[in-house]
């Protein structure tokens, strides 16, 4: 089994794009929704959720883990890959690199969560591979639990949307990262706000083709991963609305399963 977990359910866009990419692996989904959201936390506490998190897919079967999750890669991907003794991915590295394919002018545009923004990895990132690139942030703290609430038509969400992106669109940038996987829902009006010319990068799309591409080279790994075209999605609070925004994500009917780790 493919393991993914987040803290709510923005991962959910990554498991769409694992099961567009990789159809008929079979993947077990956490969503740690009694915590969420996870950018308003300290490092350390961050660094323990995913933990937790990682041993509870191991323990349901998982062969390899995805970290959907933008904050917790920014400060918990050492840590897990210290501890556990399997492959581990996690989403800022392939969103860096196909920012850097996609942009024209390097100029460069990242939105996140306050702890992805604050930690200044995908500035780092992408200044390793092209020192001169231009890298413009913000932090877009209401955006996690406006998904999360499902206000994703409300004027008030777009209203928003437009303010945080205001700066970075002054600055012209030609290329915007998403850092949160759970901002591909809200893409659509991204898209608008920042202007049609402006390259949107989903971290969600950029993983689950890395993970293609690591699976096809890697015949040894993905020997090891079922493929049933079965998932189960777990989640630490069950909420009806939770429920219905899965469903919009997923694009068909889903069972969510409520646990405490």
């Amino acid at each position: 089994m493919i393991g993914i977990f987040d803290s709510g359910i923005g991962g959910l866009t990554v498991v769409r794009a694992i099961m567009d990419e990789l159809p008929g692996y079979d993947i077990i989904y956490f969503g740690d929704t009694a915590r969420t959201p996870y950018g308003t936390k300290s490092g350390k506490t961050v660094i323990e959720y995913s933990l937790q998190n990682t041993e509870f897919l191991i323990k349901q079967g998982a062969k390899m883990i995805i970290m959907a999750c933008n904050t917790a890669s920014s400060v918990a991907t050492e840590s897990l890959k210290k501890r556990f003794n399997l492959p581990i991915y996690e989403v800022i590295t392939p969103a860096v690199n196909r920012s850097l394919k996609e942009t024209k002018k390097s100029i460069i545009g990242v939105i996140g969560t306050r702890a992805t923004i604050s930690s200044g990895i995908y500035e780092k990132k992408i200044k390793e591979q092209n020192p001169d690139a231009r890298v413009y942030s913000a932090a877009c703290p209401l955006l996690v639990p406006l998904v999360e609430e499902g206000w994703l038509k409300k004027p008030e969400t777009r209203m928003i949307v437009k303010k945080y992106l205001h700066p970075l669109k002054t600055r012209q940038i030609d290329t915007l990262i998403l850092g949160c996987t759970h901002y591909p829902i809200l893409k659509s009006i991204i898209q608008h706000k920042i202007g049609k010319r402006v390259r949107v990068i989903s971290s969600s799309t950029a993983v689950a083709k890395q993970i293609r591409d690591f699976l096809s080279s890697s015949p040894e790994i993905d020997r090891k991963l079922s493929k049933n075209g079965q998932s189960e999605f777990f989640v630490s609070d069950l909420t009806p609305q939770f429920e219905k925004t899965a469903k919009s994500v997923i694009r068909q009917h889903i069972q969510l399963k409520h646990v405490s780790l």
